[in-house]
């Protein structure tokens, strides 16, 4: 609470505009995932999301990814003050919410779609934890996960439920893809909890029509695989389908190329950078956090994740969280002891 208070009083006074001027010559690019109508302490709220883009207007000019390939294909570094929104996954939440206050303050923005969720064939697998973990009628549960036992806390809340769900879907994401799935179903076969063939409203994804609906408006579509796997946990055969059916389908739906492309989970390696640049895409985005110089490697852009909040979405978006976190790895807890 007062660690809030701090920043709220630092944002309030202005001192954190310095570091957004120390570091405009860089590009900024922001990750969003989903939108809800209230504050949840989940979501990105339709109230937050209005305020983010007050500030972005206000402060950057907000340009398109496609843009940004246009300006380093003909050999021009980024203007200064350049900003770039993306929206990964393709949840029915980004038409819904995002998409009218992105028209409102006519801003473009990049959805990264998983294809066989749009296609209503399969679900994303974080969300089948969660869904999980808020079905669950037990208030604890113990289960082994790679050989790791795992005594999972449930209670009533649903902030200890989420959290829960976190801590499993981070120890998945360890495991290859089919023991991941296999997991799941052994965990829902444990738990009495039945999972659907199809994803709940609350875990839906926008259909086709409202993505080529946004896309008439501005917006910009991209790949995010078939089915969102960790692409360094699948075999080669799988990575080349990933990778490619989803372009495919992408450019048979919405009727053009597709050049964009962003890492499911953000996992990355050579094998899987390799499989991308073949597969034709010249605009790839990571989960690595960080801005990108105005001489950005498009097949590398870092990202900054955005906040629940403005005051914490100016110091992320200005670099000052950056400089704090450097700062505490080097006279807090990554300081040797003597």
């Amino acid at each position: 609470m007062l660690k809030h208070t701090v920043l709220h009083l630092t944002w309030a006074s202005g001192a954190l505009a310095p570091f957004r001027l120390a570091n405009r010559g860089k590009l900024l690019i922001l990750t969003y995932h989903r939108f809800s109508d209230r504050d949840d302490l989940v979501s990105t709220s339709e109230r937050a999301f209005r305020q983010q883009l007050e500030y972005l207007t206000a402060h950057y000019k907000i340009v398109s990814l496609s843009q940004i390939v246009r300006w380093r294909t003909e050999g021009a570094r980024v203007p200064a003050g350049c900003a770039a929104i993306t929206i990964d996954d393709g949840y029915r939440d980004a038409y819904e919410i995002a998409f009218p206050i992105l028209a409102r303050f006519n801003a473009p923005a990049t959805i990264f779609a998983v294809t066989d969720f749009v296609d209503r064939k399969a679900w994303l697998w974080t969300d089948k934890m969660r869904f999980l973990m808020s079905r669950a009628r037990a208030a604890e549960f113990e289960t082994v996960i790679a050989g790791r036992g795992l005594r999972l806390e449930l209670g009533g809340d649903a902030a200890t439920r989420r959290k829960t769900a976190s801590r499993v879907n981070a120890v998945l994401k360890t495991l290859p893809d089919e023991a991941k799935e296999e997991t799941i179903a052994r965990i829902a076969s444990s738990l009495r909890v039945e999972l659907p063939d199809l994803p709940p409203p609350e875990f839906s994804a926008a259909t086709w029509s409202e993505l080529r609906e946004m896309e008439s408006a501005g917006l910009e579509i991209g790949s995010h695989t078939l089915t969102h796997p960790m692409l360094t946990k699948v075999n080669d055969n799988r990575l080349y389908r990933e990778l490619n059916e989803s372009g495919s389908r992408l450019e048979f739906m919405l009727g053009h190329r597709v050049e964009q492309f962003c890492y499911p989970n953000g996992a990355h390696d050579a094998r899987v950078e390799q499989a991308v640049a073949a597969a034709g895409y010249r605009c790839v985005v990571t989960t690595d956090r960080g801005m990108n110089s105005r001489w950005c490697d498009l097949m590398a852009l870092r990202r900054i994740d955005s906040e629940l909040d403005l005051p914490h979405f100016v110091q992320s978006t200005s670099g000052a969280e950056d400089m704090k976190s450097k700062l505490r790895a080097l006279f807090g807890e990554g300081r040797p002891t003597p």
